[in-house]
């Protein structure tokens, strides 16, 4: 995914992209919504008014939510019911969400109401806008979601901040609402009749979670391919078992484009080997890489399809129809992403799986030929013995964290909503995942450039290898003693989620 740098992006509902959300999660760029759009928010806006002048009943325009969805609200009472819904379910718990990860929620909620099926006024959607553009950062506890009907309650907590309650962040101090809008020039709103539920009714804490993961889970999937590479060079791998014509006999793209993406970074190695000319065969976790890892892009492709069309998609209940009609239908339900989080748990568990596997290749004599787990003078140093233990230590947690969150469902509000997606628990998931296995192959990388340094190879490098190598040695450089090196892990992991080094060779 390379990133292309503009000042602001115009939102139209219906053509934002992976891209453009990391630009502006990452405060990068501003917004606006397009001509065209506002328009049909207007009209949307004039439909519900409309059926409220007739005297139509509308669910949760006019009537309770959930189970009390048979009670009549009241006309002068209408303003009252949004505000309270807000604040009955502004009702999230635990560490707040990350910065990015609430203004992609923003932006996508933003987005969405601007197809114009939600009902909402201009004001109110200007004002979302606003924030974005301003950074006043809502503050949203990170759990409390089941996932339907929507992300409930983290998106409360965003909307809180609209009519001046909840908390907000606003140039890094954190203020009630009331205080941060004002300090950034803005004026709350008094929400009309289905504007609070137009602004928490749909998957947007799950899918901002989701996108911005699997944004650094595609950067982890060229990192696991990069430290197998730096592997095989470590322990003389055999590159036979990447010919094109033998990969093309089982032609899964994704196991072809690693199997090319690894001949090619290995192209002008002078350390990997052909088949029989030191051995036979190498272990799967070096001989069966296009296999296991084109598996898990395979899946990277499916979530990215996924989240496409939900970062486009009306997902709120009820939905003003183009015709006039409002219908209440089940497009909160966050069932296709949560599904598609749960496979990108197992997708990333498993380039942390084999990475360990390649890692105690590396540090294990007995398999190696090299020194006793890669230190300069065994028995004195103990070397990366350690670091293999830390490695498995998170691989045993990501299986953990790979059950899949979407076969569970607790019924909700009486059994009205008697089935959740739990969408927002897996892209939790997913991201703690994502971070394990970034320091799972940063580990692997860590150790592949000690075993290289200790056989003096890198003049055999391949051009490819070697350039990467050396930016990883900027971070953490080669053990000549032992020494900790947990914050160069961590260092290393940070640098592969972060950057498009590989994503561009």
């Amino acid at each position: 995914m390379k990133m292309i740098t503009v000042n602001t992006i115009e939102l139209d509902g219906k053509s934002l992209t992976r891209q453009q959300i990391e630009l502006i999660a990452q405060g990068n760029t501003s917004i606006k919504i397009s001509n065209e759009s506002l328009e049909r928010v207007r009209e949307s806006r004039a439909r519900i008014e409309k059926r409220l002048d007739a005297g139509e009943i509308i669910y949760g325009v006019n009537t309770g939510f959930g189970k009390l969805s048979d009670v009549k609200i009241n006309k002068e009472d209408n303003e009252l019911l949004q505000l309270n819904l807000l604040r009955a379910d502004a009702v999230g718990v635990g560490e707040p969400l990350p910065t990015n990860i609430v203004r992609a929620m923003m932006l996508l909620r933003t987005n969405a109401l601007a197809k114009g099926f939600s009902g909402i006024r201009e004001e109110t959607l200007h004002l979302l806008v606003e924030l974005i553009n301003r950074n006043v950062h809502p503050i949203v506890p990170s759990q409390g979601s089941v996932g339907a009907s929507g992300d409930l309650a983290p998106l409360a907590h965003v909307a809180m901040v609209l009519v001046g309650e909840g908390k907000a962040e606003y140039e890094g101090v954190v203020y009630s609402g009331a205080e941060a809008l004002e300090r950034a020039g803005l004026q709350p709103v008094v929400l009309q009749a289905k504007e609070g539920l137009a602004l928490i009714n749909g998957t947007q804490a799950m899918t901002s979670i989701g996108i911005v993961t699997l944004n650094e889970a595609e950067r982890l999937g060229y990192a696991a391919d990069m430290a197998a590479c730096l592997t095989m060079e470590a322990l003389r791998g055999i590159i036979t078992a990447f010919n094109a014509d033998l990969l093309a006999v089982r032609p899964h793209p994704e196991l072809e484009f690693v199997g090319g993406r690894i001949r090619r970074w290995l192209e002008g190695s002078k350390r990997v080997t052909e088949q029989g000319q030191l051995r036979m065969q190498d272990a799967y976790s070096i001989r069966c890489i296009p296999q296991v890892h084109g598996a898990s892009w395979q899946t990277i492709r499916y979530v990215e399809d996924r989240v496409n069309i939900e970062m486009n998609s009306a997902t709120d209940n009820p939905i003003v129809l183009e015709n006039g009609m409002v219908v209440s239908g089940g497009h909160f339900h966050g069932q296709p992403i949560a599904l598609a989080m749960d496979f990108l748990k197992v997708a990333v568990s498993e380039w942390a799986n084999i990475s360990e596997r390649r890692t105690e290749r590396l540090v294990n004599p007995q398999l190696s030929g090299l020194s006793p787990f890669l230190a300069n003078d065994p028995g004195l140093d103990t070397g990366l013995m350690v670091v293999q233990y830390v490695a498995a230590s998170l691989v045993s947690e990501n299986k953990v964290l790979a059950h899949p969150a979407s076969v569970d469902s607790i019924p909700t509000s009486a059994n009205q909503e008697d089935h959740v997606s739990m969408g927002t628990t897996a892209a939790r998931q997913v991201r703690q995942i994502v971070q394990n296995a970034a320091n799972v192959i940063a580990i692997e990388m860590i150790c592949a450039s000690q075993a290289i340094y200790l056989e003096k190879a890198e003049d055999q490098l391949s051009p490819t290898t070697r350039s990467f190598l050396e930016k990883v040695r900027e971070i953490c450089p080669p053990l000549q003693q032992d020494r900790s090196i947990s914050e160069e892990i961590e260092a290393v992991a940070r640098f592969l989620l972060r950057t498009d080094t590989l994503v561009n060779l």
